[in-house]
């Protein structure tokens, strides 16, 4: 099982990213989509969740009207378009599966620092 995040990097504050979550070694579809960022000093948070079917999505209350989570089942892809960041966005960004049915059956990414500064 994979999980590669990419597409982090520095930013200036007002500035767009898009980030990308490929997965592989398990069924995409079965699977909700998740992003989290842990912050420096701080606990990890979840910013962003989509469906199995990307039918319902959510967000944080921080990032609400920002952040955009979509999914590509036919690339087992899973994407973060994050507009209009803050300094405060600075944060390792994780992406995370878990399974639809299968209680506590997760999987995580090893994370893409994005970095928001003038």
């Amino acid at each position: 099982v994979q999980l590669v995040e990419s597409g982090g990097g520095l930013v200036q504050p007002g500035g767009s990213l898009t980030l990308s979550c490929a997965t592989s070694g398990f069924t995409f579809s079965n699977y909700h989509m998740r992003w989290y960022r842990q912050a420096p000093g701080k606990e990890r948070e979840l910013v962003a969740h989509i469906s199995s079917t990307g039918s319902t999505t959510n967000y944080a209350d921080s990032v609400k009207g920002r952040f955009t989570i979509s999914r590509d089942n036919a690339k087992n892809t899973v994407y973060l378009q994050m507009t209009s960041l803050k300094f405060e966005d600075t944060a390792v960004y994780y992406c995370n599966a878990l399974h639809a049915r299968v209680y506590n059956m997760a999987y995580w990414g090893k994370g893409t620092l994005v970095t928001v500064s003038s």
